[in-house]
């Protein structure tokens, strides 16, 4: 009895607290759709735009005030948008009531190319006169490039300045296999290809730390170039000043570096900007959010434009699941329908991919081409834009990358995992009847036969023939001239250029200029493409989604990354056309 009443206490309790859960996600999604019905917001003048940009940057965020909500209760950070930032800096810019902008960025996570883009919109904004302000409690590296265009830096008096270079590190797992008795059986064509090293290898290859080693420090002499410019310095005096790791460094060390302005308090920041705007000490500084200011009307003096360029985003992995990234399905048919309406005179497709799936690659691929052949098509590449990504790239009629964006490793490869031996371990076994000889293949349990590797091994090779066709047929080049600079590698923007797999630097906007060009327009306006699902049946799709990252990042912590590998490997396809690695340069 005492029992009874111990469980249906406690089940009384968890109906309570499940209960009350349920009414702050209802209130929180009641005050999301509020917010959400807002009219268009009017700010004062002497305003600053202020832009926090502590956590992720996507290439396309919609206003969806539920997964807002859901962040806000979970404690993750609100994403941003990279379309949403370039607009309002733009839109800043020509805003009477805006004075200038200020940078709360020194957390900042984005990847080096996405940060480029808005580097290269705030250095647009200087042109109007108008200041642009930093400052943080502390600078990580990327935060820093970003910050270092501002008129002013200033850092927290006990914050850090995090300056130290450049690395990239790999994980490999071949140990890990091995203890439990796992084998990875390997199918690739190209010696750069160096996605299934972490299966085989404790280390890296001598071609992939050559073309990491390339690649890496391109892209470090882009940002070091960079801060030198800004700051007046030069690049040597920044790369000495990383080998000093100064965020150990004494204040006078990090002041005498010229790598900013000053320390202050925040709200010493605060009474400098009132100078600045030019309001009295009382007065409280007006600031509007990224958010809020994305719903604040500036007119352009244009009436209504019949004559559009589509921008179709093209972000995460190509078929590595069916509902997140890109789904070669789905893309495909917005794609084929921005090819159809009249009324759209050009494309601006924005690819921030890694690669996936080689078939779903080839399904973009397509469209892409029939899109090129009825309408200029002009390919903008975010950080990634490699192996799937350069294959659904390689079409269009020009590609526009940025310095830091990795591009290229043109390469197919397969693996197939053998459990034959952990199998065994656990005195597991299997017995096979088949009709023919390759019913089957592939199997799990066993490794493959001699006549079985090599059927795979010539379907591997066959498409990367098909992929360096693509891209000859493409780029205006021979296969030949591919293969040179494929077999896999990886390059950075500046590299692919050289190299002539893309035709030149730049960002969103420029593509959209390129377009405009092509197309022969002397005014458009923008749609961005997929078109936006509602609101609702967003949040519901999206529900399950974050909670399920959620309580995966809540149980593994930043170990997430290595379980969502293994994911992909146990449910993607198994011939893939990806970058090496889960790459992440820090």
């Amino acid at each position: 009895m005492v029992k009874f009443f111990k469980y249906m206490f406690a089940t009384f309790a968890g109906g309570i607290v499940a209960a009350f859960t349920l009414l702050i996600i209802l209130f929180a999604m009641l005050s999301a759709i509020a917010a959400f019905g807002e009219k268009d917001t009017k700010i004062n003048e002497k305003t600053v735009l202020l832009l926090k940009l502590n956590g992720p940057i996507l290439d396309r965020i919609t206003e969806d005030p539920f997964a807002d909500a859901l962040a806000s209760l979970t404690g993750e950070p609100i994403p941003d948008g990279l379309n949403r930032l370039l607009k309002n800096i733009e839109k800043a810019q020509r805003d009477e009531n805006i004075s200038g902008i200020v940078l709360e960025s020194g957390r900042l996570t984005a990847g080096h190319a996405t940060i480029e883009e808005i580097r290269n919109a705030l250095i647009d904004f200087k042109t109007s006169g108008k200041f642009i302000y930093s400052f943080a409690p502390a600078y990580t590296q990327k935060a820093y490039y970003l910050a270092s265009v501002a008129d002013k830096v200033y850092l927290n008096p006990s914050g850090v300045l995090e300056l130290k270079g450049m690395y990239s590190e790999r994980t490999f797992f071949k140990k890990a296999l091995e203890k439990v008795g796992v084998e990875m059986q390997v199918f690739k064509h190209g010696k750069f290809k160096s996605a299934v090293e972490p299966f085989l290898l404790d280390e890296m290859s001598e071609s992939a730390r050559l073309q990491t080693e390339v690649y890496i420090n391109s892209m470090w002499d882009h940002v070091k170039a960079g801060i030198a410019e800004a700051r007046g310095l030069s690049p040597e005096q920044i790369s000495d000043f990383a080998d000093q790791m100064l965020a150990f460094q004494s204040d006078e060390v990090v002041l005498a570096s010229g790598l900013i302005d000053g320390f202050k308090y925040k709200d010493e920041v605060i009474e400098e900007l009132k100078e600045v705007v030019g309001i009295d000490e009382d007065e409280d500084l007006d600031a509007v959010t990224n958010s809020r200011y994305a719903k604040v009307v500036v007119p352009d003096g244009k009436g209504f434009i019949r004559q559009k360029i589509a921008v179709i985003y093209a972000e995460g992995d190509i078929d590595m699941s069916a509902t997140e990234g890109i789904v070669s399905e789905k893309l495909s048919r917005t794609i084929c329908k921005a090819r159809r309406d009249s009324s759209i005179k050009a494309i601006v497709l924005r690819v921030n991919s890694p690669g996936g799936s080689a078939l779903g690659s080839e399904i973009i691929w397509r469209e892409v081409k029939l899109a090129q052949e009825t309408k200029p098509v002009i390919v903008s590449m975010g950080n990634f834009a490699a192996s799937g990504g350069y294959y659904i790239s390689c079409a269009a009629e020009k590609i526009v990358a940025n310095p830091t964006t990795l591009t290229g490793s043109i390469g197919i490869f397969g693996m197939i995992p053998n459990v034959e031996e952990l199998t065994n371990k656990l005195g597991v076994s299997f017995d096979v009847v088949k009709t023919n000889k390759f019913a089957d293949m592939p199997s799990f349990t066993r490794p493959f036969r001699k006549e079985e590797k090599e059927l795979l091994q010539a379907y591997i090779v066959k498409g990367y023939d098909t992929f360096i066709g693509r891209c000859a047929e493409g780029r205006e080049t021979t296969k030949e001239d591919i293969d040179e600079i494929g077999q896999g590698r990886v390059w950075s923007g500046i590299n692919a250029v050289d190299i002539d797999l893309v035709d030149e630097l730049g960002g969103l906007n420029r593509a959209i200029e390129l377009a405009k060009e092509a197309a022969e327009l002397e005014e458009f306006r923008l749609v961005e493409l997929p078109e936006v699902e509602d609101p609702v049946q967003q949040f519901m799709k999206e529900l399950t989604g974050e909670a399920r990252m959620f309580v995966g990042k809540s149980l593994l912590g930043s170990e997430y990354k290595y379980f969502q590998t293994l994911e992909n490997l146990k449910n993607g396809p198994q011939i893939q056309a990806r970058i090496p690695y889960n790459l992440e340069i820090r």
